[in-house]
C-alpha cells in the first residue's frame, strides 16, 4: 500500500470521485431525492464556490510563503504553513475539493452519491495526508507537532 502514497494527484482523485458520484446516481435513479432542482443548484453553487475559494486561498498562502504547493512532493516544503486558512484547517485545499464534491452530490440529489465523498475523504487521508504529516514531522519536528496540536486535520 505504500506505493500508493503520493502517487495520484489529489485533483485526479477528486475528479474520479465526482465520476463515481455521477455513476452511482445513474445506476440507482430511484434514490434521487425530490428536492427542487433550483434549490439544489443554488446550494451546490454556494458550496462549490466556497470550496474553490478555500483552495485558492490555500494556494495563495503557499505562494506568499514561497514554498511548494505540490502535494506530490511534500518533502520540498520549506516552512510549516500556519497563516491564512492553515490557522483553521491543516488541509484547506483538500477540504476545498471535498466541499466541491459535496456540492456535486447535492446537485445530483442522490444520497448514494455521498459514498463518493466518503471514498475521497478516506483515500486522501490514508494516501496523501498521513504520509504528508509523517514527512513534515520528520522535517520540522516540534514546530510541526505544536501545529498538529493547535489545528485540526479537516475542520
Amino acid at each position: 500500500m505504500l506505493n500508493l502514497e503520493h502517487k495520484i494527484p489529489p485533483p485526479v482523485v477528486g475528479l474520479a470521485c465526482a465520476a463515481l458520484a455521477w455513476w452511482l446516481t445513474k445506476a440507482l435513479p430511484a434514490l434521487i431525492l425530490p428536492l427542487p432542482q433550483r434549490l439544489a443548484l443554488a446550494v451546490a453553487l454556494l458550496l462549490g464556490l466556497g470550496g474553490l475559494a478555500l483552495e485558492l486561498w490555500g494556494l495563495i498562502t503557499f505562494r506568499r510563503h514561497r514554498t511548494t504547493p505540490n502535494p506530490m512532493t511534500p518533502e520540498r516544503a520549506s516552512t510549516v504553513m500556519q497563516s491564512g486558512p492553515y490557522r483553521l484547517t491543516r488541509n484547506p485545499m483538500y477540504l476545498g475539493v471535498a466541499l466541491q464534491l459535496l456540492a456535486w452530490c447535492l446537485y445530483l440529489r442522490s444520497p448514494l452519491a455521498l459514498l463518493a465523498l466518503a471514498v475521497f475523504l478516506a483515500y486522501i487521508t490514508r494516501f496523501q495526508i498521513l504520509p504528508e504529516e509523517r514527512l513534515l514531522r520528520q522535517k520540522f519536528g516540534s514546530a510541526y507537532e505544536d501545529y498538529l496540536q493547535r489545528v485540526r486535520r479537516w475542520i
